[in-house]
C-alpha cells in the first residue's frame, strides 16, 4: 500500500518560512520522480515545483521561482519543499505527488500517487 504522508504546514505571516516534508512508503521511491502541487480555494489545482529520481532535474513555477526549494533524500523516503518570503497568494492546501515515469509527467499534471495535503495559509 502506497502512502505519501505530507507535514509542516501551518499558519504564517507574509515574509515568513515553512518547512514541508513529503514521507512515502510502500514505493520504490528512489525511481520515482517527486513534485509538489498545490490548490488554493476557488482554483485549480497547480504545479509548484518537481525533482526527478536522482535530483539532477528540479523545475518550478514561475510564481515560486528563487523562494522555495525542493529537495529529497533517498536514504530517508522522504521529499521536501523549504518555503522562504511567503505570501498570502501562497495559502492552499499542497500535495505530495509520485511519477513512476518522471518529471515530464508530472509537469503534465499527471501522478501516480497522492498525498492527502497539508494546508498553508499565509496571512497579510
Amino acid at each position: 500500500q502506497v502512502q505519501l504522508v505530507e507535514s509542516g504546514g501551518g499558519l504564517v505571516q507574509a515574509g515568513g518560512s515553512l518547512r514541508l516534508s513529503c514521507a512515502a512508503s510502500g514505493l520504490p521511491f528512489s525511481t520515482y520522480a517527486m513534485g509538489w502541487f498545490r490548490q488554493a480555494p476557488r482554483k485549480e489545482r497547480e504545479f509548484v515545483a518537481v525533482i526527478s529520481w536522482s535530483g539532477s532535474r528540479i523545475h518550478y513555477a514561475d510564481s515560486v521561482k528563487g523562494r522555495f526549494t525542493i529537495s529529497r533524500d533517498n536514504a530517508k523516503n522522504t521529499m521536501y519543499l523549504q518555503m522562504n518570503n511567503l505570501k498570502p497568494e501562497d495559502t492552499a492546501v499542497y500535495y505530495c505527488v509520485a511519477n513512476s515515469e518522471g518529471v515530464g509527467e508530472l509537469l503534465r499534471m499527471s501522478s501516480d500517487y497522492w498525498g492527502q495535503g497539508t494546508q498553508v495559509t499565509v496571512s497579510s
